[in-house]
């Protein structure tokens, strides 16, 4: 870690925070290596039961690849990681990006990596490096047609639009606008990690890895977690009977 990323516990959080706010916490080669160092930090820390993403400053989330420093990717271009740290990687625990203002070109596709995303009212968001023929290497073109479905994806993909957070939250890019993104994020994370644990990694995994198969095999991969969570299930079970959670109670964040 550099004093460009940080990597805090703040409760059952993780936050991984981009501090290059001299140039809009854009990202270079060397920065892309200690996000992945913190991403790694994440999956090592069993405390840590949600990862949250941030940009330091209010200013900007993240606006990218740094174009004046594309040469120290060079390196990273075909790693089995992914350029910008670890977009090619899959989180074994849930993942939100807490964005402010400028969320464009790679910092996108970094907030796309997310599973959840909470936005600020006043942020943009989109590809803007279609004018400089620069292409989506972090999984832009991948994670957007499955967040919003195909044709409003390749509007953004093709036309480099740049939305405002309201249109986006309207398309389902963002998860929910709010004033105060990181500590809304930190809500969610202590709500998520109050859960019980193995049944909601259970959920997220199928529904991740299931994504595009036919239904049948999607529900057969689904299924594969019956047995192993059946433990949990039927303790939570017991817990609904005895009067926990009626009328909906605890549902939510």
């Amino acid at each position: 870690m550099t004093d460009e990323v940080r990597y805090e516990r703040v409760g059952a959080a993780a936050v991984l925070t981009i501090d290059r706010q001299h140039r809009r916490n854009a990202v270079d080669g060397p920065t892309a290596e200690r996000l992945l160092e913190g991403f790694r930090a994440f999956e090592a820390d069993e405390g840590a039961r949600v990862l949250v993403v941030t940009g330091a400053g209010g200013v900007s989330f993240c606006a990218g690849a740094d174009l004046k420093a594309l040469d120290t990717f060079g390196p990273r271009l075909q790693s089995p990681e992914g350029p910008f740290g670890f977009t090619r990687l899959t989180a074994s625990k849930p993942t939100i990006a807490a964005i402010e203002g400028w969320c464009l070109a790679g910092g996108l596709e970094l907030a796309l990596w997310c599973d959840l995303r909470i936005s600020a009212p006043s942020s943009s968001l989109g590809f803007p490096e279609r004018r400089w023929g620069v292409p989506l290497v972090d999984g832009g073109t991948q994670r957007l047609p499955r967040i919003v479905g195909l044709g409003r994806a390749l509007d953004l993909i093709l036309t480099g639009r740049i939305v405002d957070a309201r249109e986006a939250h309207a398309i389902g890019l963002v998860t929910e606008l709010h004033g105060r993104p990181l500590n809304r994020a930190l809500e969610y994370a202590e709500a998520l990690a109050g859960f019980p644990q193995q049944t909601m990694l259970a959920d997220r995994r199928a529904a991740l890895a299931a994504l595009g198969l036919p239904l049948e095999e999607g529900l057969a991969l689904e299924a594969q977690a019956g047995p192993e969570v059946y433990a949990d299930a039927v303790t939570g079970a017991a817990r609904f009977a005895g009067g926990e959670g009626r009328g909906g109670a605890g549902a939510g964040v």
